[in-house]
């Protein structure tokens, strides 16, 4: 990996050279829902529209094309929970060179069967790992012992080159639109799109808000930011899968404590609303990590007024079985579904009472199962409950806690939601 001293605008400009023969230059659409939700004037760059339907073709390619030739002969070694996987898939299957894919056992099966699509017999996926940071390892590890070359997904100056080269794109379409980028935000796993980004905005528009947005449950570069130097965060959620780096890198952190603006945390309910929103109003397939800058319009929303918002939708490998998850994480944030472990009376009528006394007249049960009859007289529940918009919570806990004031809050107990929904 090549990470000394920090990238500059001439190598993005370079790497742009390099791959605009390559890759497609993917449309800056202004989007008229948006911009009339927000008061503002919103451009989405359309990554999702790549022939691997995310930026990541970009780094992949450009690092392997740059690379020295006999270190290409014993084939190339990638890590990845998806997106970076199919960028060296395909690039290794159009140069005809074996790669080996390391990638976490918990990755979406249709990224895993994507990856195999596009490399065909030059690419081997080997599943390790819970987390991006433990097949990273594996990976690393297998590259030393086969005498092979790693193509790191953000930790190279080369991949940062080509990740960044999304920025030349939308400055060049900028100038022909007539338009003064006020905000240029992008989703950040492990830094190399937002180092990229950030860079070359500085030098071409210095004026230009740089904004990375982060998984509330995985804010490995903001650790970064706090500590002055890259950190581990423990115990991160793999809901954002493309985003859901535990530790940036040295040299992602340089760049990006440089370049960037702003850093924000986003719910990962209001995620999943932002993926289920452009599906439903715009017929736009994004995944959660290319959803993000989406999501961060509302709590940006009083500053953006009257200004040019730019937006990277990163990617659109969304495996269409997670949408039911994602549809609950949604209700879940706007508090309209709650969970509940209750102990119910084992007589004729109990569950008439919980209805009548409990929930209010237009909100639903959609989850109702025992999990363990504690003796004759009660018996445990988990009750999933769909609120009706005008019920608030409050209202509902109070006369739950009325009926039964033991109850427990599944949203508040990670353990128990995740071992019980």
């Amino acid at each position: 990996m090549t990470t000394e001293g920090k990238l500059t605008a001439e190598e993005i400009d370079e790497a742009h050279r390099v791959l605009s023969k390559v890759v497609t230059h993917t449309p800056l659409a202004y989007d008229d829902y948006l911009s009339k939700k927000y008061r503002a004037n919103v451009y989405l760059k359309r990554e999702d529209m790549q022939r691997v339907r995310s930026f990541k073709i970009r780094g992949a390619y450009y690092n392997i094309i740059k690379a020295e030739k006999e270190k290409l002969n014993n084939g190339v070694v990638a890590a990845s929970a998806g997106n970076h996987a199919q960028g060296v898939a395909d690039t290794c299957h159009n140069l005809k060179i074996q790669a080996t894919i390391f990638m976490p056992v918990i990755t979406p099966n249709q990224k895993v069967e994507a990856v195999k699509r596009f490399g065909g017999q030059y690419v081997t996926v080997i599943l390790v790992g819970d987390t991006f940071d433990e097949a990273q390892s594996a990976a690393f590890e297998y590259t030393e012992k086969h005498n092979m070359f790693f193509v790191a997904p953000f930790d190279d100056r080369r991949t940062m080159a080509g990740q960044g080269t999304v920025a030349v794109e939308v400055f060049e379409d900028a100038v022909e639109q007539n338009i003064n980028v006020d905000y240029l935000i992008a989703s950040v796993g492990g830094g190399g799109l937002i180092g990229g980004l950030s860079t070359y905005s500085k030098k071409v528009s210095p004026q230009t808000t740089v904004v990375g947005v982060e998984p509330e449950t995985a804010q490995s570069m903001k650790a970064a930011f706090q500590a002055q130097k890259p950190t581990t965060v423990e115990n991160i959620d793999h809901f954002v899968d493309g985003a859901a780096v535990a530790r940036v890198s040295q040299f992602t952190y340089n760049q990006a404590q440089q370049y960037v603006d702003k850093l924000l945390a986003i719910p990962e309910g209001k995620v999943a609303q932002a993926v289920l929103d452009l599906y439903t109003y715009e017929a736009i397939v994004a995944e959660p990590a290319g959803a993000m800058p989406i999501a961060s319009l509302d709590f940006m929303a009083s500053d953006i007024v009257g200004k040019n918002v730019v937006l990277v939708v990163s990617g659109g490998n969304n495996d269409i079985g997670r949408m039911q998850e994602m549809e609950q994480k949604a209700l879940m944030y706007k508090g309209r579904q709650q969970f509940y472990l209750v102990e119910f009376p084992q007589r004729p009528g109990a569950l008439r009472q919980f209805v009548n006394d409990v929930l209010g007249p237009n909100d639903d049960i959609t989850r109702f199962e025992y999990t363990k009859k504690i003796n004759s007289e009660t018996g445990s529940v988990m009750v999933g409950i769909l609120l009706d918009p005008v019920t608030k919570v409050d209202d509902l806990t109070a006369r739950l806690a009325a009926f039964f004031p033991k109850y427990i809050n599944l949203q508040e107990n990670t353990v128990l939601f995740n071992m019980l929904v």
